[in-house]
């Protein structure tokens, strides 16, 4: 009887579910600008004939691509004929006629009859297939499916729908940045911005200067040879391979916009041809992140090098656009440079500031007589440059209301709001990249047009662009998990209309586009639906008890728990409100989507007095003073997706709240030493040095504020005859109640840094 009535309940459960889903938009993302339900339903089964017109390469070409992607996705052969067939067939037809005037815009239709996909452009008839693939992708399973009735006039709302990958800093193979131009591509995305030149690496042969890839293209890493590190680090794209990646880019209407930066941003292209440079030395290619010093010089020779340089670029790339950096160029060797200032004067400008605008400025004319429109960061403003120059604005939205207010068009890049090296949560077990944590959430809410702007200026606005900055992304494993899901919520930023956002209707649709992700073995990011174990550490410390609460960033799906060992699914328990549990305990949590599709992987806690006394660096907090925080691998070059450590290279100083202290007779960290590969330029001054009192430093523990009462003090190992991940133990003095701990390495600041892996309290007798 019990189990009657169990049946019972999943039909009803069943039944609603799928009246919700009728109800609900189809699980497309970006959602289309205009979409309206029909009467009756469409089976597409393995051999049903995609219909082309006779003589349209371009059209063949796009339902070719579509039978390949829908053969591979769903397993439905479906064959490509250019003559009428009998029966329901998908139709695509370019159209000079079709309804939706707008470029790239399509509509789709979807009765017993068939579909039919029309377009004005080939942009737009590939748009519109990848619609209809989405449809028949609802989930991750193989074979037929019903499509409903459907009427979709459908087209973007920005022109420049972007991702930019940066290559100079960790290097993707030419298959891998494939795989990303095809999710771009599945994502309605249309421009990949290829940083392929910086002070960490060129990337894109030169054959009038063969120099840039022999020498230029390579680094020798920081412990090289150790702990996964290679002996040297590094790799360029051939013109062959560079011709390979725009083909397979244009053949899915990708435009690619390399980027070669100029003036600063240039150590490689220095190291390689050393008279580039404006001091005389020979730097090597950096092994530093941030802002290095190197400035291409402003003579005729130096010119005539990036001149020659742009025409292969231009003979390779044929984007209208050509983005030369312009950011970051800290001017101290042009200030300190005789022939510099010389230049200067003669010219009759200003300051530095000035020189770089026309330097950008000389760069963007030859573009211009070539037939190419410059692009550059924001900071081409602080000259003058072209009038045709496109800004991409990087330092907040500022530097959009200015150019657009100036007459410039402009693309959307702001960080930290569309920066992909931003972590997607503040949890432990997310890996590498900037905090604080920019979310799907915050992804999804952002606004291309900035506010004040007039309805002239906003038309400038060309779209958006979300950037992927490697240096805390050394394999492409990475670079996956900090792109995906976040440019799901993009491609619904830039495609759709502004009044048809609405973050529940994602995350409605998100779990389809999850599973597309899982089909293609995608590694995206689980971030904003895993779930987090809260218990009050305290608390149950001293009662012995657990009250145990569940949740998740994006606050959806349903969250399912085991406390018996095994591995937490549908038939577990599902959380509904915080429950109490005996020490020790184990608790292990998944969230589900509606339809019973996984929406992140299970999370487990342990609770037990050892693992409460204790916590992860991740979970320490910075002190008061500086905000800066990164979390990075021990090794900056390594490929493994290895545990990470969070520092701040301004302040070693981190707190450990609301520690309990009853009984605690000893402190044990896991500590690991890192290299200090960071150019800080002008903001070195703002380090924090503190005095050393044993040869190498140590870790000092104070209670309440960071100039409290000393409790410990573990002196750190010699650098040179020690691991780089190594154990501190030492006595903590003893104390009562609840205190916050401020946790100090009084390291000297010219070695290297130092982080905390795990701090851990201990009673007498506790072992590791």
């Amino acid at each position: 009887m019990r189990f009657a009535s169990f049946v019972f309940g999943l039909l009803l459960c069943s039944a609603a579910i799928a009246s919700a889903t009728a109800a609900a938009p189809p699980a497309l993302i970006p959602l289309p600008a205009q979409l309206e339900r029909g009467e009756g339903s469409l089976r597409v089964d393995a051999g049903m004939p995609v219909v082309v017109e006779p003589g349209d390469a371009g059209a063949r070409a796009t339902a070719d691509y579509f039978a390949d992607l829908v053969q591979r996705t769903r397993g439905l052969a479906l064959p490509v004929r250019e003559a009428a067939a009998s029966g329901p067939s998908i139709r695509l037809q370019r159209d000079p006629h079709a309804p939706v005037t707008q470029a790239e815009g399509y509509t789709l239709d979807i009765d017993a009859q068939g579909v039919r996909i029309r377009a004005r452009d080939q942009a737009g008839l590939f748009y519109g297939a990848v619609t209809l693939w989405q449809l028949l992708t609802p989930d991750a399973q193989r074979g037929a499916v019903n499509l409903p009735a459907l009427h979709i006039r459908d087209w973007p709302r920005f022109a420049w729908r972007g991702l930019m990958l940066d290559s100079a800093r960790h290097f993707q193979s030419v298959d891998e940045v494939e795989q990303l131009l095809e999710q771009m591509a599945r994502h309605k995305l249309n421009v990949f911005h290829w940083h392929l030149t910086d002070d960490q690496g060129w990337r894109i042969e030169i054959k009038r200067y063969p120099e840039l890839t022999r020498i230029g293209a390579w680094r020798t890493p920081p412990g090289a040879g150790q702990d996964g590190e290679p002996a040297r680090y590094g790799g360029y794209y051939t013109q062959e391979q560079i011709r390979q990646v725009v083909a397979y880019a244009a053949a899915r209407h990708i435009t690619i916009v390399p980027e070669l930066d100029m003036p600063g941003h240039a150590q490689a292209a220095i190291a390689s041809y050393p008279w580039l440079g404006v001091t005389g030395k020979t730097p090597s290619v950096s092994v530093d992140w941030g802002v290095n010093p190197w400035l291409y010089n402003v003579d005729d020779a130096s010119f005539d090098f990036v001149d020659h340089v742009l025409d292969e670029v231009m003979a390779l790339f044929p984007s209208p656009y050509i983005h030369v950096g312009g950011d970051e160029a800290i001017k101290d060797q042009w200030q300190a440079s005789p022939a510099v200032q010389a230049k200067l004067h003669a010219l009759g400008l200003k300051d530095e500031d000035a020189l770089q605008g026309w330097f950008i400025g000389r760069v963007g004319d030859y573009l211009k007589a070539h037939g190419r429109r410059l692009i550059g960061w924001d900071e081409i403003l602080e000259g003058q440059v072209p009038a045709d120059a496109t800004v991409m604005s990087w330092r907040g939205t500022q530097g959009a209301v200015e150019a657009a207010r100036k007459g410039h068009d402009v693309v959307l890049s702001p960080s930290p709001e569309l920066y992909l090296d931003g972590l997607q949560s503040d949890r432990a077990d997310e890996t590498s990249g900037r905090l604080p944590a920019h979310d799907l959430a915050s992804y999804y809410a952002f606004e291309p047009v900035p506010k004040g702007l007039s309805a002239d200026q906003a038309r400038h606005v060309l779209g958006a662009q979300a950037n992927a900055w490697t240096e805390h992304m050394p394999s492409y494993r990475h670079v996956e998990h900090a792109v995906f899901p976040r440019l799901a919520a993009l491609a619904e930023a830039t495609w759709s209309p502004a009044a048809t956002h609405d973050w529940r209707s994602f995350l409605a649709r998100l779990p389809a586009q999850l599973a597309r992700y899982r089909t293609a073995g995608v590694d995206y990011a689980d971030s904003a639906f895993a779930v987090d174990i809260h218990v009050d550490a305290n608390t149950a410390l001293a009662s012995g008890t657990a009250r145990v609460s569940l949740s998740n960033q994006a606050g959806y799906g349903q969250l399912h728990y085991t406390v018996d060992g095994t591995p937490p699914d549908l038939h577990a328990p599902r959380y509904r409100q915080p429950f109490a549990l005996k020490l020790p305990a184990t608790v292990r949590a998944a969230a589900f989507a509606d339809d019973g599709s996984p929406l992140a992987a299970p999370r487990e806690r342990v609770l037990n007095a050892a693992q409460l006394r204790s916590r992860l660096g991740g979970e320490l907090v910075n002190c008061p003073g500086s905000d800066f925080r990164l979390r990075v691998q021990p090794s900056p070059d390594a490929s493994a997706l290895a545990t990470a450590y969070d520092i701040n290279v301004f302040d070693t100083c981190q707190r450990y709240l609301q520690a309990s202290l009853d009984q605690v007779t000893s402190v044990h960290v896991e500590a690991v030493r890192l290299p200090r590969n960071y150019a800080l330029a002008h903001d070195a001054k703002l380090v924090v040095s503190r005095p050393a009192a044993t040869p190498f430093g140590e870790l000092v523990v104070h209670r309440d504020r960071c100039d409290g009462p000393v409790l410990a003090s573990l002196p750190l190992p010699d650098p040179a005859r020690s691991p780089a991940r190594f154990d501190l133990d030492g006595p903590l003095a003893a104390q009562h109640g609840v205190h916050d701990l401020c946790l100090i390495y009084t390291a000297p600041i010219d070695g290297p840094l130092y982080a905390i892996g795990r701090i851990a309290l201990r009673p007498q007798g506790a072992t590791p």
